[in-house]
C-alpha cells in the first residue's frame, strides 16, 4: 500500500531577538516583564535582521532541509510554499523564488496560505497530491514568517499576538518513503471570523495614504475583538480537540497513543491545559518560550527540536496541532520510524 513519509526538516532562525522585558517596555507598562514571561510565555523571540525577508528565510530553511537530508534538489517535483503574504515584494511567487535559490529546476511550485494553519493544511494537500499523481514523488514544503513586524505593542487587544516572531521552516515529504509516515489529518474552518483579525490598513478597502503610513505598518489588529473573542471562547477548544480526535481516528489511533505534541506557541496556561486534557506530561512537548510564535513554522520547529532533543524517536506517535486566524483549526498524525 502506498504511503507518504517525512524525509526530514530544515529550520532558519534569525540571530536577532527581543526579550520578554523589551516586549513589556513596548507595552508602556501595561504588561510587566514577569507577566510577559510567565503568563504569555515569552522569554525571548527572534525578530528579523536586515536580510531576513520572508522568501529568503524560507529558502534558507529549504537549503537546511536539503543539507540535513541529503536530498538532491533536482529530485524535488513540487514546492509548496507556506510563507506569509508579508514578503519582500508583493505579487511575487515565493515558491518560485525558493525553487531558484535551491536549484530545484525540475520542480513546479505554488504558494498556499491558511495563516498559522498553513503547514498542517499543506501537509495534507501534499500527501493527497503524492498519493494521487504518479508523476510526483517528492514535495518540499517551505516558507518564512515575519508578521510580527505589524504588531503594535501599545494595542491592549493585541496581547495574543505579542509573541509573533520570525523564521523559516521546511519539511520534505516523499512517496513510499516507508518511514516517518504522515497518517490522518483533520481541518475545521469558521468563516464567520474571516475579517475579525488582520492587517487593517494597506489593502483595497483601506489603502495606505501619506497620512496613515506610519499607522498602516502597525495595523495588525483584532478588527472585531468582541465577536472574535466571544466566538473563540465558544468553539475554539472543542474544534481543536475534534481535529486531534478525528486525525487520530483516521490513523486508527487514540489519544493515549500520542507520544509527542508538536503544538504552536500560545499562552502558558493554554499549553498546559491542552497537555492535561490529552493526558500528556510536560516533557511530551516543547514549549516554545524562547521562540515565540513563528506562525505556521511552529510545528516544523517543534518537530525539529524534538528530534534534536530525543523526544521523538523510532516508534513515536506525533500529533501536530495548529490554529490560524480566519479561523482555522487543524491536526495531523505522524508515526516516526520504520512503518
Amino acid at each position: 500500500m502506498a504511503n507518504v513519509g517525512i524525509v526530514g526538516t530544515g529550520i532558519y532562525i534569525p540571530d536577532t531577538y527581543i526579550t520578554g522585558e523589551e516586549i513589556a517596555e513596548r507595552t508602556g507598562g501595561v504588561w510587566a516583564k514577569e507577566a510577559v514571561v510567565q503568563k504569555l510565555g515569552i522569554r525571548k523571540k527572534p525578530v528579523p535582521g536586515e536580510k531576513d525577508g520572508t522568501q529568503e528565510m524560507g529558502a534558507l530553511a529549504a537549503l537546511a532541509a536539503l543539507k540535513n537530508t541529503g536530498v538532491d534538489p533536482l529530485d524535488i517535483d513540487v514546492i509548496l510554499c507556506v510563507g506569509e503574504e508579508w514578503k519582500e515584494y508583493p505579487l511575487t511567487t515565493s515558491a518560485l523564488y525558493i525553487q531558484d535559490r535551491i536549484g530545484a529546476v525540475n520542480a513546479w511550485g505554488i504558494d498556499l496560505a491558511n495563516r498559522c494553519c498553513t503547514t498542517v493544511s499543506t501537509m495534507k494537500i501534499a500527501k493527497d497530491m503524492l498519493m494521487a499523481d504518479d508523476t510526483i514523488d517528492t514535495i518540499l514544503i517551505a516558507g518564512g514568517y515575519r508578521n510580527g513586524d505589524f504588531v503594535d505593542y501599545s494595542d491592549k487587544n493585541m496581547s495574543m499576538m505579542y509573541n509573533l516572531g520570525a523564521g523559516g521552516g521546511a519539511i520534505i515529504l516523499k512517496k513510499n518513503h516507508g518511514r516517518n509516515l504522515l497518517l490522518g489529518s483533520h481541518i475545521i474552518a469558521d468563516g464567520s471570523l474571516a475579517r475579525t483579525a488582520g492587517v487593517e490598513i494597506g489593502g483595497t478597502c483601506n489603502p495606505i495614504t501619506p497620512e496613515n503610513t506610519e499607522e498602516a505598518y502597525k495595523s495588525l489588529r483584532l478588527m472585531d475583538a468582541k465577536k472574535m473573542k466571544d466566538r473563540l471562547n465558544e468553539v475554539s477548544m472543542p474544534n481543536w480537540y475534534k481535529c486531534i480526535d478525528e486525525s487520530l481516528r483516521k490513523s486508527d489511533l487514540e489519544r493515549k497513543d500520542i507520544d509527542y505534541l508538536a503544538i504552536l506557541h500560545m499562552k502558558r496556561s493554554g499549553h498546559l491545559a491542552m497537555l492535561s486534557e490529552l493526558g500528556m506530561k510536560e516533557d511530551q512537548s516543547i514549549y516554545l518560550e524562547d521562540y515565540g510564535h513563528i506562525g505556521q513554522i511552529d510545528q516544523i520547529l517543534s518537530l525539529h527540536l524534538a528530534l534534536e532533543e530525543g523526544k521523538v524517536k523510532d516508534g513515536s506517535v506525533i500529533s501536530m496541532v495548529a490554529a490560524g486566524i480566519g479561523y482555522v483549526w487543524a491536526a495531523n498524525v505522524i508515526k516516526w520510524g520504520e512503518s
